[in-house]
């Protein structure tokens, strides 16, 4: 199975992980020349972009590990045209998460990192 595909396995699993805490999907894999992000929710008024990694095991680092400075500025850029595509203002609540899956373990965490301009 290539990588793309167990990518979208785990990033249906990360979507159904995050409903069942009561997040609403907006969006699945944003995409335009900057980069991606996995999924688009919302949290009561709140967007979170939401970068979902994957890894078989620890040995080569965890999931979480790899959303890096660089990843985290592209995420970024990425949030500022969608969230100038929706019409969304300056003040609009938003937050970036990372769901991590190890195995067959999923961890969520809210509020990842900060905003990079």
């Amino acid at each position: 199975m290539n990588k793309r595909r167990v990518g979208e396995i785990y990033e249906r699993r990360a979507e159904a992980f995050l409903e069942e805490r009561g997040l609403r999907i907006l969006c699945r894999n944003f995409r335009n020349r900057y980069g991606e992000i996995d999924i688009v929710a919302r949290d009561g008024e709140t967007t979170v972009f939401v970068e979902v990694k994957y890894r078989r095991d620890a040995g080569k680092g965890t999931p979480q590990e790899a959303v890096d400075y660089r990843k985290q500025r592209k995420i970024c850029r990425v949030s500022d045209y969608y969230r100038m595509m929706h019409k969304m203002g300056d003040f609009s609540p938003v937050r970036f998460d990372v769901v991590a899956i190890c195995g067959e373990e999923i961890s969520w965490f809210r509020n990842a990192f900060d905003y990079i301009g």
